[in-house]
Order: C-alpha cells, then sequence, then structure tokens
C-alpha cells in the first residue's frame, strides 16, 4: 500500500473512532408531543428511563394532571409511534456445522456474514383510554414483514384512589426494574440479556423467558414518590404464545423495588424477585400432531434474583445476580409420562451480570455489559460440569443528534462476543461468536 493510501485509510479509521468516541424497545415521541416534553424529560438515554419516567409509566403513563383524559387532547392528536434501524453488521461463528471433510475438525467450519440490513418495525400506541385507564399496543414486524403483537394491554389506574391498586390484563412485560425492552444494546449477540433467556444444553425449557411478554394479569402498586415498588402476575405457562398453547398451566412473578436518595449522587435502586411456574412436558397426538389443549405433565421451574441500578453522577451501573432450577423432566427434556435417565437430576445454574452506561451528555452515551452464566449441577451426571456455560460481552455508544417531542435519532456502534463451553456441533468444544453492528436507530 502506496504511503498516501496508508494516510487515506488511517484518516477513514480515525473518523470512525472520532464518531464513536463522541429490540422492541418502548420509547414513545407521542408523549411528548402529548404534554410538550423532550424526550430527555423521561429518558436518561432513550430508550432508558429516568426517575422522572419511572414515575411517568408507573402512574399509567399519566402526570397525574388534567391532560391525562385524551378528551382534553387536540383532535388530531394521534399517541403513535414507528420504530426500526438501518444497519449494517458483520457476524462470525466459529464453528457450524458443514457437508465438509477438509482439514481439522472436519464437519465444522467458520462462517462469516456481513452486509447492509434492516431491523424489525415496531409500532407503538400507548397512552389513556380515559383518565386512570391506560393502555400499549405494540404489533411488531421482524425484518421479513412478519406481524406479531409483542404488547397488547389494559390497565387500570389508583383504584380507590389509591397508587397502589393498579391492575394489568393482557400481553405485557414482566415487572422486571432492568427491562430487556429498554436495553440499549441492539446486535444479534448483544441485544438481549443471556440471564433472562438461558437454556442449559439438554433442556427443553422454553417457558421460562423472563425477557419475553406474557399473557396475563398482574397488580401493581407503588408509594406516591415511586421509591417503593411491588408488583405479582399471573400468566399462562405459554411465553406469550397466543391459542393456548400450553393450556391449563400458569407462572408466577413477584417482585419488589425500593429506591433511596443519596443526595447529588441521585437515586439508587435495589430489588428482589421470584419467577415460580409449571409447563407441560408433552400433548396427546392424533396421528403424530398434538392435539391442542391436550398439554399434560407438568413439570416445575422456578428462578429468583436481586438486582440493583445504582447511580453515581453521569455514571450508573446496574448489577443483576440470579439462581435458577429446573424440573429432571425439562432437563433432560423428557415427557412427564416417561422414565428419567438413570441418574437425572435436576439442573441448576447461576448467572451474572454488570452493565455500565457512562452519559458523557443527554446526547451521547456509552454502554457496555459483562455477563456470566455457570452450571452448578447438570441433568445428567455425565456431562461435564462446566457443559453450556457462558461468558459474554458487549461494548458500544449511542450518539443521538435529534432528540425532540417530534422524533429523536440515534446513531448507534456495538460490538459483543459470547463464548458458549462444550456447544460446537461436531467437535464438542466451545463454541464462539461475535458479531460488529452499526446503524442510525430512529422513531418518529
Amino acid at each position: 500500500m502506496t504511503s498516501s493510501r496508508r494516510c487515506l485509510a488511517g484518516a477513514f479509521l480515525l473518523l470512525f473512532l472520532a464518531v464513536g468516541s463522541s429490540n422492541n424497545a418502548n420509547a414513545i415521541p407521542a408523549f411528548a408531543r402529548k404534554y410538550g416534553l423532550r424526550c430527555s424529560a423521561c429518558h436518561v438515554a432513550w430508550p432508558v428511563l429516568n426517575d422522572f419516567g419511572w414515575r411517568f409509566k408507573d402512574n399509567g403513563y399519566q402526570l397525574m394532571n388534567d391532560r391525562d383524559a385524551p378528551i382534553w387532547q387536540h383532535p388530531g392528536y394521534w399517541p403513535v409511534a414507528f420504530r426500526m434501524t438501518p444497519n449494517f453488521h458483520r457476524d462470525s461463528t466459529d464453528k457450524v456445522q458443514a457437508d465438509t471433510t477438509a482439514g481439522p475438525g472436519a464437519g465444522e467450519v467458520q462462517v462469516t456474514a456481513h452486509g447492509f440490513d434492516l431491523s424489525g418495525l415496531d409500532i407503538l400506541t400507548a397512552g389513556t383510554l380515559e383518565k386512570n385507564i391506560s393502555f400499549l399496543l405494540v404489533p411488531s414486524a421482524d425484518e421479513t414483514g412478519a406481524f406479531h403483537f409483542e404488547s397488547v394491554w389494559v390497565r387500570f389506574d389508583n383504584l380507590a384512589h389509591s397508587p397502589w391498586l393498579n391492575v394489568k390484563f393482557g400481553k405485557f412485560e414482566l415487572d422486571n426494574l432492568i427491562s430487556e425492552k429498554r436495553i440499549l444494546s441492539l446486535s444479534g449477540n448483544g441485544g438481549f440479556y443471556e440471564n433472562y433467556h438461558f437454556v442449559p444444553p439438554g433442556d427443553n425449557n422454553a417457558w421460562a423467558q423472563i425477557g419475553d411478554n406474557q399473557l396475563g394479569v398482574a397488580w401493581e402498586g407503588h408509594s406516591a414518590n415511586d421509591h417503593t415498588r411491588a408488583s405479582a402476575a399471573l400468566f399462562s405457562s405459554n411465553d406469550g404464545n397466543v391459542d393456548l398453547v400450553n393450556a391449563n398451566s400458569y407462572s408466577g412473578f413477584f417482585n419488589f423495588t425500593q429506591a433511596f436518595d443519596l443526595g447529588g449522587l441521585g437515586l439508587q435502586r435495589v430489588g428482589a424477585y421470584a419467577y415460580i411456574g409449571q409447563a407441560p412436558t408433552f400433548s396427546l397426538t392424533n396421528g403424530g400432531d398434538p392435539i391442542p389443549g391436550s398439554s399434560l405433565g407438568n413439570a416445575s421451574f422456578h428462578r429468583e434474583g436481586v438486582y440493583g441500578d445504582f447511580y453515581f453522577n453521569k455514571l450508573d451501573v446496574a448489577v443483576y445476580y440470579q439462581h435458577a432450577w429446573d424440573s429432571a423432566y425439562f432437563g433432560t427434556s423428557t415427557p412427564g409420562n416417561g422414565l428419567l435417565p438413570t441418574g437425572a437430576r435436576a439442573p441448576t445454574w447461576n448467572g451474572i451480570f454488570v452493565e455500565p452506561h457512562f452519559t458523557f451528555t443527554p446526547q451521547f452515551v456509552a454502554f457496555g455489559r459483562t455477563e456470566f452464566i455457570r452450571m452448578s449441577r447438570q441433568a445428567l451426571p455425565t456431562n461435564p460440569s462446566d457443559l453450556g456455560n457462558i461468558d459474554a460481552y458487549t461494548i458500544g455508544y449511542r450518539w443521538y443528534p435529534i432528540m425532540t417531542s417530534r422524533t429523536g435519532l440515534a446513531w448507534h456502534n456495538e460490538y459483543s462476543w459470547i463464548r458458549q463451553t462444550g456447544t460446537s456441533p461436531v467437535s464438542g468444544t466451545d463454541l464462539t461468536s461475535g458479531t460488529l453492528f452499526f446503524g442510525f436507530d430512529f422513531d418518529f
């Protein structure tokens, strides 16, 4: 490469780094338009909520004034927002099973793909049907345009004039302070919390996904200043699927959060939760096909954890720990009417993540995440003790050139990397993958 070309390449690299230095998420500019506020009124960096945003959400998308009821809005007001992210990403996986016999590790190859792409589309409409009757409706499409309903709920707020009496019915996010729907990272590897979705190798319990919206009913209550929050939800054990998939089984999610003020450092929040449920392990069949509504053989599972969100001026750090347990029927993918393999046990594991955000200005935030999952007991004693362990890392930034009551635009850059122990498809060695992602995240 000539000297001039090296200089040109270096200039482009420096430009990229200079810009860098400077999933269904609920960021709804319609609220800002309704109340005449900027996005920063409710968000540290959208879609992450600040303390005012938490109070607004917990009050049922209300400021508790006369403008809450839609009858007081201009007839032309339409509480709808759209969000999408055109992007470029490079994805690489080191061991993919392929029809090849060349070289060592026959049958496994590294696959790298890169190019320009689109995210899915979120259409968000939310607000009040009447004062103290709130709603959220989110039709979402994947990147191919196939639609589903991500959220559909109605909530009755301040029953008996008490902030402790709010009842929600429909499909909703579980009341978790560290919300996956408001996550800053967006890539295929980093755009979700591994702990919220982890299933050990050989386990078939797909129904305990903390990060997924669920179909049910919930009580949610909070103090007048929103420093103390509590909730309890009962929902079908079907991971939010419709048409009574896994009919006749239910789960419960219980959460408590307490905030305390450290003066100039800001409001600190800590909390604890328990997720307890049962789900079927098999269905009756007709001609080999499952009969709808005939799910049987319920097996148990539970998840419990503690978390905190701590602010130190411009730095905030989310910390999360979870312990998880699945029935041996789930752990070995054994139907409830079958015999467990010899020596089968209930698998257990523990997970943790630490996620810091540094808000240089309201229009520029850097973020990272370190996440670990460790198996403490395998479903089968013959499995390696570390089979399925996960190490995951994410780092990135978001720059917001536009944040108004009409729209939001973020230039998003991110890199994420994951390693899972012993899960490559042929050799059974560690499986790693990495994603480089950048694009424009916008809503209006």
